[in-house]
């Protein structure tokens, strides 16, 4: 059976949430025998629609022949700048609630979520978004639970992903969905992502959170970076920034929004997870714990499922399987 996947662009959407599902799909019809997926773009006008990077994609359907599309399997609602203005469209909102009965999966890539909120389409529903937006997100539609450090999450039949690339995560979602982990893990290697990540894991690293840190900060933060393993504690943290403790729990709260043991052990189970990708390493979870001073193996195993969303043996499972296929597949083009 070949299903029918929408995916709904206007001006200023976001180019990856557009290409980056559709090709999650297209290689799905690629590696198979015959097509799975049947690929609509819609849009307000048929002709090309300009991306916020100024790329233009081209439209096939108009949103008002939407319906006539039916039955749809997916509709998918990308981001981008342009839905807040989207959402302000009486038309398109009203189009949205009527195919939403019957098309079997309706979801949305990263701001694409405003669109779907503001139509009334997630009330009750657990959803994500880019963690830049939820915030944003949650004030204005407190009907729905935005959970602002998933990478995709299904609730009630609506599918929500978080910015720009966790929309591939989603799309290989329902392909393993649809036709099982080993198309959706043919699809990954093809694409050379990660087969695929959790919903459930966070959207961003403590490398990515030291590069907002401004002032004083950054100068500590280099050296927890440096070597997370080093028996930092808060008196000593402060002592190299000439501070007191309560003044430097402060600055954290300040720029990071966590505390400094926060701070020092999420960095730590970092080391950790790459540590649990590593081929040539493959320690046991004691001495992993041990090494980046996470305690024993079962609070180890209990912090990595509390932050990342699985556990450290699913984590190793998935992804240092998925690496080695992806470095071994890359190869011949080096």
């Amino acid at each position: 059976m070949t299903r029918h996947v929408a995916l709904l662009a206007y001006p200023d959407c976001q180019l990856l949430d557009i290409s980056g599902p559709w090709q999650v799909f297209a290689s799905a019809n690629a590696l198979s025998p015959q097509p799975l997926y049947q690929l609509t773009l819609v849009a307000d006008a048929v002709g090309p629609v300009s991306t916020n990077g100024g790329l233009a994609v081209h439209a096939t359907h108009t949103y008002h022949q939407l319906k006539r599309l039916l039955p749809l399997d997916t509709l998918l609602v990308a981001g981008g700048s342009g839905v807040m203005q989207q959402r302000d469209i009486a038309a398109v909102k009203q189009l949205l609630c009527e195919v939403a009965p019957i098309v079997r999966r309706l979801g949305s890539i990263c701001s694409g979520a405003f669109l779907l909120a503001a139509a009334g389409l997630l009330d009750g529903c657990r959803v994500t978004t880019h963690w830049r937006h939820a915030p944003q997100l949650a004030d204005e539609y407190p009907a729905i639970s935005v959970e602002p450090d998933a990478l995709y999450i299904e609730s009630n039949g609506r599918y929500t992903s978080a910015g720009i690339t966790a929309g591939i995560d989603l799309a290989l979602s329902l392909v393993e969905a649809d036709h099982g982990a080993e198309l959706a893990g043919r699809v990954a290697r093809e694409l050379v992502v990660f087969l695929h990540r959790p919903g459930g894991q966070s959207q961003f690293s403590e490398i990515l959170r030291k590069q907002q840190a401004t002032g004083p900060l950054r100068r500590l933060l280099d050296q927890l970076h440096a070597d997370p393993s080093v028996d930092h504690g808060l008196e000593s943290m402060a002592d190299l920034m000439a501070v007191s403790p309560r003044h430097l729990t402060r600055l954290f709260r300040r720029h990071l929004d966590t505390t400094p043991g926060t701070y020092l052990t999420q960095l730590r189970l970092e080391q950790a997870r790459l540590a649990l990708l590593s081929e040539r390493e493959n320690l046991s979870l004691e001495r992993l714990a041990q090494r980046w001073r996470l305690g024993g193996a079962e609070q180890l195993r209990r912090q990595f499922q509390r932050y990342y969303g699985v556990s450290p043996s699913v984590y190793r499972q998935r992804f240092a399987s998925s690496q080695t296929g992806l470095i071994q597949e890359s190869a011949p083009c080096l």
